[in-house]
């Protein structure tokens, strides 16, 4: 085994890691009116490499259901310019290989048998070396799951119909601060103009209460303020229409505002033990606690936008179409879009069995931070709902990397 630290290479998104001290920058964050892309300061993330045998479950799971998803990650791989190497936006912490040869390792995926178990598994086998994540030595994280829920809707407001689902609004302005302060590198700040001011944008309290009103954003009307919170944790959704026909609904901008665990709220207050806390019964509480239910949900000031997605499936941040069971959502400051996870925690289902599996790392989270941190996409459904709702689970992951990759 060798561990490996990364110093030199250059990130998916350039984007490193600096300490920041301008206390106006830390007031504004206060606020809620910006956020730091780039997570902490202190170097938390390291790997070490292991072989095949050293995975649990390795010869257990059918690795040909995660080769389609890989194979649409390549698409942007295969398309990538101006970039050396393929890291986390840390780039200063891990390496994670040439570009040139995740390109190569992408073409050769283009003559595998997507039905053929052997000879998928030995792609990845020959292709790759795993190595297991570690967060300042430590290897056991938190996954939790997400899916495409399905939301009652209406092209225009009525009695039932009257919560909208709004488009990014116009007068949402975001900058890089590191065009003004080259030390300010790590931080974007969200806001909009109030006469010559600039301020930070509406509060979901703001949003809830009219302040969009009359700027023509709604893309549709649901009747459940509840399903339209769920939605926005989600990022993605169905809205269904009285004739059965949908829309697919994506994410396209928030308000800048800081994400607030409305179950850690619950349990915080004592309202709720930590190990029962799931969608499932955080929806049940604020059903039956209408009024308190209503101003627990605000207390999570992040409001997501949304545009009308069209094809198979709901997007995730790496552009590509999602993948049941088989996408994951990252914290790509640590984990870059488009290398093979494989998957060692616990399935959420009363038999607790082994969840061991390879996924793609394809999507993320405002609540998705932190080196050892993911959220698995179950897909569209109820069965899906029910496994995303329950995954609250500890475990680890390993990342695939080139063969090909110099060894530190």
């Amino acid at each position: 085994m060798m561990v490996t630290a990364v110093k030199k290479y250059l990130p998916l998104t350039a984007v490193s890691v600096v300490l920041v001290s301008c206390a106006a920058v830390k007031d504004l964050a206060l606020n809620g009116g910006i956020e730091e892309n780039t997570g902490p300061p202190e170097v938390r993330f390291n790997t070490i490499r292991l072989g095949y045998a050293d995975l649990p479950g390795w010869k257990g799971d059918r690795i040909r259901l995660a080769f389609p998803a890989f194979k649409k990650s390549c698409e942007k791989i295969k398309t990538k310019k101006n970039a050396k190497t393929v890291t986390g936006q840390i780039g200063v912490l891990e390496e994670m290989g040439l570009l040139s040869d995740w390109q190569k390792i992408c073409r050769a995926s283009e003559t595998v048998n997507v039905n053929n178990e052997a000879a998928i598994r030995y792609f990845f086998e020959s292709n790759f070396e795993p190595y297991i994540v570690r967060d300042l030595g430590r290897t056991k994280g938190r996954f939790t799951g997400y899916y495409e829920p399905e939301l009652r809707a209406s092209w225009k407001p009525d009695s039932r119909y009257r919560v909208p689902i709004y488009s990014r609004p116009k007068d949402l302005l975001t900058s890089k601060l590191s065009s003004f302060d080259k030390k300010l590198k790590n931080w974007t700040l969200f806001g909009r103009m109030e006469g010559n001011s600039f301020v930070p944008y509406y509060t979901r309290t703001e949003i809830d209460a009219g302040a969009l009103n009359g700027k023509q954003l709604e893309i549709v009307w649901v009747d459940s303020e509840t399903d339209a919170f769920f939605l926005h944790v989600q990022g993605s959704g169905r809205a269904v229409f009285k004739d059965g026909s949908f829309i697919r609904l994506g994410f396209n901008g928030r308000n800048g505002r800081s994400y607030r665990s409305i179950g850690r709220e619950l349990v915080n207050a004592g309202i709720m033990r930590k190990e029962v806390v799931s969608m499932q019964s955080i929806r049940a509480w604020i059903e039956q606690n209408p009024a308190a239910g209503q101003q627990l949900m605000r207390k999570n000031g992040s409001y997501i936008f949304f545009r009308v997605l069209k094809g198979d499936g709901p997007i995730g941040a790496e552009g590509t179409v999602l993948t049941p069971g088989r996408s994951l959502a990252v914290d790509p400051r640590y984990i870059p879009y488009g290398v093979p996870v494989w998957l060692n925690s616990t399935f959420p289902d009363k038999q607790k069995r082994p969840l061991q599996r390879l996924l793609i790392s394809q999507d993320t989270g405002s609540a998705i931070k932190g080196v050892i941190r993911g959220d698995v996409f179950w897909g569209f459904g109820p069965k899906a709902g029910d496994l995303a709702g329950a995954m609250n689970e500890k475990g680890e992951y390993y990342v695939l990397l080139p063969r090909t990759m110099p060894l530190k």
